[in-house]
């Protein structure tokens, strides 16, 4: 079950260990007019869907505002920022609301405020993918936090999380069009299976013209790959990976923050041990604490 906002959250940005939900517990609800309240300067997200606002708008016409946004006060004047709540902040403009009820949190510092901001938005099924994938490695930098850690604060499994980040190997042009929606989260992580630049870029253009399913760019892609691996002499076990390997890959996914992939050669008594990382400080991050061990 996805974790209500907030709970875990307190653990999480100030090591106190409380999991009140701040929407129930904090007695500073008010009613704010929309004109005084500006985004958040550190929102990560970078592009909000006009159908999914509109959508919510007309949700808050019928039925009010469910859950109040979250901000904080200007030391000077009587204007806010926004910590949580855009697509809602923004929705509510649509709507034609002149006030929305709002949470107002003090003492929030800037990394406060982007792990409110981030994690919201990671429970948010709307943000896409390479948005989410960006969010998910600013938090396991900034806060130093383990696979299971992220996945115990934003509700998402493991390996959706691993998944979700490895996106972030693939080419910027590619990442582009996920984010802008042209290319689904399924059809990017099919692509991932190509090992080959040239080959993965082929296989790209045929599924933006939209002629190719997930299933069928799978297919493409594995009989790539297969291809590639003969010419190079490579040749992976095809049988379900053991208990014992998965176990392995498990830990020290766990131990490294990261997604670890353990291939086994066909004696399955050899292999490779994929350690991935996403930028040079998440490898030199990597790289500290298997000298620590």
């Amino acid at each position: 079950m996805r974790q209500a906002l907030g709970k875990g959250l307190d653990a999480l940005i100030t090591g106190t260990g409380a999991s009140d939900n701040p929407y129930v517990s904090d007695k500073n609800l008010v009613k704010i007019p929309i004109n005084k309240i500006r985004p958040n300067h550190l929102q990560p997200r970078k592009t909000f869907n006009d159908s999914s606002i509109a959508e919510l708008a007309q949700s808050i016409r019928e039925h009010g505002l469910a859950q109040p946004i979250i901000v904080s006060k200007d030391s000077a004047g009587d204007t806010y920022e926004l910590i949580a709540g855009e697509r809602r902040w923004r929705a509510a403009q649509v709507a034609g609301l002149s006030e929305i009820e709002a949470v107002i949190r003090s003492e929030i510092d800037n990394k406060k405020r982007l792990a409110l901001a981030l994690i919201e938005n990671l429970q948010r099924e709307d943000l896409n993918a390479i948005d989410a994938a960006v969010a998910y490695l600013r938090l396991m930098k900034e806060y130093s936090l383990t696979l299971g850690q992220l996945s115990e604060y934003t509700g998402k499994s493991k390996p959706s999380i691993s998944n979700t980040i490895r996106l972030l190997d693939l080419e910027p042009e590619i990442q582009n069009e996920v984010q802008n929606g042209r290319l689904s989260e399924g059809h990017a992580r099919a692509l991932l299976m190509i090992s080959s630049q040239f080959e993965r870029k082929k296989l790209f253009q045929l599924a933006l013209q939209g002629n190719l399913s997930v299933r069928d760019l799978e297919d493409e892609a594995r009989n790539v790959q297969e291809s590639s691996s003969k010419i190079s002499g490579i040749s992976t076990v095809k049988q379900r990976k053991s208990s014992e390997v998965l176990d392995m890959e498990s830990n020290l996914q766990r131990l490294l923050g990261t997604k670890v992939d353990i291939k086994l050669r066909r004696s399955a008594q050899r292999g490779v041990l994929s350690v991935h990382f996403f930028s040079l400080n998440d490898l030199e991050r990597i790289v500290n604490i298997l000298l620590k061990k």
